[in-house]
């Protein structure tokens, strides 16, 4: 297992951040959250989890090793897989998960583009005796997310996306409202990774 890498950033783009790690740029699926909170060309280290497929080799990058955990225990629940579980900590941090699930907040669970009643149900379920209580603050916003004033989630998290990106305040305040369309018509609650690659593409068609 991949526990961590260190390294400059290389590259940022959609949902990926290149770290230089001994000579190789390692590619790390990160939240929208961690993106924002990493600049090009300065270090970081991020903890990580390899998740091995018979076609692929994938790591997913997290602020830190608690962001880590809560990803690989919520892929113990039936039909969650890695990106579902990154999913659900690009809406929710991890103590804010813990909250949602020894509370039964089904409403919260269903937050996470791809969760609905039944999939809330089966989350609370089978990980209630597994996640354990909050072990901090009580801020349900993920770790290193910066807020938006006004408007639903997914506006904070793509707009703290955008600027750890590069883009200024005004750009990504324009990309918000160019994909405001494509969430509205979301069936449920919209998928951010999404939306921040549209918002990328109408940045670059700009």
């Amino acid at each position: 297992m991949i526990a961590s890498v260190s390294g400059r950033v290389a590259a940022l783009t959609g949902d990926t951040a290149v770290v230089e790690v001994g000579g190789f740029g390692v590619a790390v699926l990160c939240t929208p959250a961690v993106l924002a909170s990493l600049r090009p060309g300065e270090p970081t280290t991020l903890a990580t989890s390899l998740v091995v497929r018979e076609d692929s080799l994938t790591l997913y990058g997290f602020a830190d090793s608690d962001e880590r955990s809560v990803f690989e225990i919520v892929q113990t629940v039936s039909g969650v897989g890695p990106r579902l579980a990154q999913a659900m900590l690009a809406v929710h941090s991890p103590d804010a998960l813990r909250r949602a699930v020894m509370t039964e907040d089904l409403v919260a669970l269903m937050k996470v583009s791809g969760v609905g009643r039944k999939g809330a149900q089966r989350i609370v379920l089978e990980l209630k005796d597994r996640l354990g209580p909050p072990l901090g603050g009580a801020s349900s916003a993920p770790a290193g997310g910066r807020p938006h004033s006004g408007g639903p989630e997914w506006q904070a998290q793509v707009h703290a996306g955008l600027m750890g990106l590069g883009w200024s305040a005004r750009d990504a305040d324009e990309a918000v409202q160019e994909v405001a369309p494509e969430a509205a018509a979301a069936d449920g609650p919209p998928d951010v990774a999404a939306l921040l690659r549209s918002a990328l593409r109408s940045l670059s068609r700009a």
